[in-house]
């Protein structure tokens, strides 16, 4: 850590109360937008620029707490919804995880997919609802305020959509609290139990959707896909739940490709966010033109 790090931390640890008098090593761990560092028996999250155009600081510590009590986030112990800082408790012994790590890892597929239904079936309730149509026109709009340009064709994508959202409506979901940003980088191991965090983008909404979100993040084979839901579900799952995960693998990357363009836009230095725009945009269209996915949303219409 730079000199201006380390002074900037030890003026924040200073001002939060489970971290004053705080003596010990500091360690910087991931993060795409924010700041993450393991502090002692806590972890410190400090926000993003930029990250308040499109996050509410105090939905967030909403959900934060919602989820710890459903049994799998770690306890939140201090949550400034004006700054955005948060102190979350450290899982001991718990590895991050990664595309590779659900590789690798024996288990950690079912783990991540009985940790989700614990999530959904929990009955807690989140304060905002993640509505996938609503947060691209509300991304779109941030973008128009930028310097950047939508990828050639990303409209008529959207209108390509509008037969998917056709097919998603005629059987509305049971909505239920959902991360709806599942990284592999928000699941936390030890290998016995699964543990879920980072809860900026949360809400209530189709639990398919984080299968199918999670699928994309770790880049899963059918096999890993067949273990997520096996394990989500207790048996393989019906035509129309495998249907809406498929359809989510497309719509969360013609979502986040806008996301990764207004990261690139205000110059997060954390990733190359105009490739990963790109490559977002690429692998949905890709996946929409399938005779697979034609046959999901088949199967979704005929529920």
């Amino acid at each position: 850590m730079t000199a201006e790090e380390q002074s900037e931390l030890k003026a924040l640890l200073a001002r939060i109360p489970p971290l004053a008098g705080y003596q010990g090593p500091i360690t910087r761990l991931g993060g795409l937008t924010n700041r993450v560092y393991a502090v002692g028996d806590f972890v410190l999250r400090i926000p993003g620029k930029g990250t308040e155009e499109y996050i509410n600081r105090a939905n967030e510590l909403v959900m934060a707490r919602e989820a710890a009590a459903a049994g799998v986030s770690p306890e939140l112990l201090y949550g400034d919804a004006a700054s955005g800082l948060m102190v979350t408790r450290r899982i001991e012994g718990a590895a991050t995880l990664s595309p590779d790590g659900f590789k690798t890892m024996a288990g950690a597929v079912g783990r991540a997919g009985q940790a989700l239904r614990q999530l959904h079936a929990s009955g807690r309730s989140f304060p905002s609802r993640f509505e996938l149509f609503a947060m691209i026109d509300d991304y779109l709009k941030i973008i128009a305020s930028k310097d950047v340009d939508l990828p050639a064709g990303y409209h008529n994508v959207v209108k390509e959509a509008a037969g998917v959202r056709a097919a998603l409506a005629k059987r509305p979901a049971h909505l239920a609290p959902c991360h709806c940003d599942p990284l592999c980088e928000n699941f936390i191991d030890t290998g016995l139990r699964m543990w879920i965090v980072d809860w900026e983008y949360g809400g209530m909404n189709d639990p398919m959707w984080d299968l199918g979100d999670l699928s994309v993040e770790g880049s899963f084979t059918p096999a890993q896909d067949a273990e997520l839901l096996h394990a989500y579900f207790g048996a393989p799952a019906s035509a129309q739940d495998h249907g809406r995960m498929v359809i989510y693998k497309a719509m969360c990357d013609l979502l986040w490709t806008l996301w990764g363009l207004i990261q690139h836009a205000n110059r997060n230095p954390a990733d190359d966010f105009k490739a990963y725009a790109e490559i977002r945009f690429a692998r949905c269209k890709a996946l929409m033109a399938t005779l697979d996915f034609a046959a999901h949303v088949a199967a979704v219409s005929m529920a």
